[in-house]
C-alpha cells in the first residue's frame, strides 16, 4: 500500500514539474473564481436593517365620529401618529421608501371579517399630510417635534431618510384613515391598541416591528396638534361634530 502511494505521489510530482505552466494557470484560474464567488456571496450577505422603536410623545391612537352615518352605522375615521425612531443596524446603507401601520378590527368573535382584520392585519399604507405641527408645553418652552418624511411649517428642515450602517433618524409619521363604521378601528385593551409597523426601503424590503399604543380621546390628540384629523375633512370641505369623542 505505502509502495503504491509512494509511486503515485512520484508520478504526480514529476507530471506537476513537466507541466508547471498548466498548473500555475489553474492555480490562477481558481484564485479568480474563488474570489469572484466569495465576492458574490459577501455581497448577498450585505444588505441594511432597520430596527424600530418609538419615542414618547406624539406616539397615541384615536377613533373619532364625523357626523355622518352608513346603513345606520355612525361613521368615524382613525388617526394614528408615531413618533419613531429607525436605525440601520445591518451591513449597507438603504433609505427609506415608505411607512406604513396596520392594526386589528374591533369585531366580535367569528363575525365575518374577523379572520382577516381582527386575527390580521389591516393596514394604512399611505401617510396623511398633517396641517399643522406637533408640540408640546414643556415648562415655559414649545417643544415642537419634527416630521420624518414631511416638512412642517415651525421645523422646515426635513429628517434624514438615507440611513448609513449605524445611523438612526427620528420623526413623526401621521395616518388618518377614511370613513369606517362597525368595528373597523383599532381594538383597544386597557386603554392600549396593538400596532404593526412597516418601513419599506428603497430596495423594497421591509423591516417590522409590533407597538402597544395608547388609545386617547380627540381632546387628548389635540393637545399636540390642533389639527388632529381634520386632513381628509379639509380636503372633503366636511366639517366635523364638535364632540369627536367615541
Amino acid at each position: 500500500m505505502l509502495t503504491l502511494l509512494a509511486d503515485y505521489y512520484a508520478q504526480a510530482s514529476k507530471w506537476a514539474n513537466d507541466n508547471q505552466g498548466v498548473v500555475s494557470l489553474a492555480i490562477f484560474i481558481v484564485t479568480i473564481a474563488f474570489g469572484w464567488v466569495s465576492g458574490i456571496f459577501s455581497a448577498l450577505r450585505r444588505k441594511p436593517k432597520f430596527r424600530l422603536s418609538l419615542i414618547d410623545g406624539p406616539t397615541f391612537c384615536c377613533t373619532f365620529p364625523v357626523g355622518k352615518e352608513h346603513a345606520d352605522h355612525e361613521v368615524h375615521r382613525t388617526g394614528i401618529t408615531l413618533y419613531l425612531v429607525i436605525a440601520n443596524v445591518g451591513s449597507a446603507a438603504s433609505s427609506i421608501e415608505n411607512v406604513s401601520v396596520g392594526y386589528h378590527w374591533h369585531l366580535h368573535l367569528f363575525s365575518r371579517q374577523w379572520f382577516r382584520y381582527s386575527l390580521g392585519w389591516f393596514w394604512l399604507r399611505n401617510q396623511a399630510v398633517a396641517l399643522a405641527d406637533f408640540q408640546a408645553a414643556i415648562g415655559g418652552n414649545i417643544k415642537v417635534f419634527p416630521f420624518l418624511t414631511q416638512r412642517g411649517t415651525l421645523s422646515p428642515g426635513k429628517a434624514t431618510t438615507f440611513l448609513q450602517t449605524g445611523q438612526s433618524t427620528n420623526g413623526v409619521v401621521y395616518f388618518e384613515q377614511s370613513d369606517s363604521w362597525g368595528g373597523c378601528f383599532p381594538s383597544p385593551r386597557n386603554g392600549l391598541v396593538t400596532i404593526k409597523v412597516c418601513v419599506e426601503d428603497v430596495f423594497r424590503r421591509r423591516h417590522t416591528a409590533k407597538f402597544r399604543i395608547p388609545f386617547v380621546s380627540m381632546e387628548y390628540a389635540r393637545t399636540y396638534n390642533p389639527s388632529f384629523g381634520t386632513t381628509l375633512s379639509e380636503l372633503h370641505g366636511e366639517t366635523l361634530p364638535i364632540d369627536t369623542s367615541i
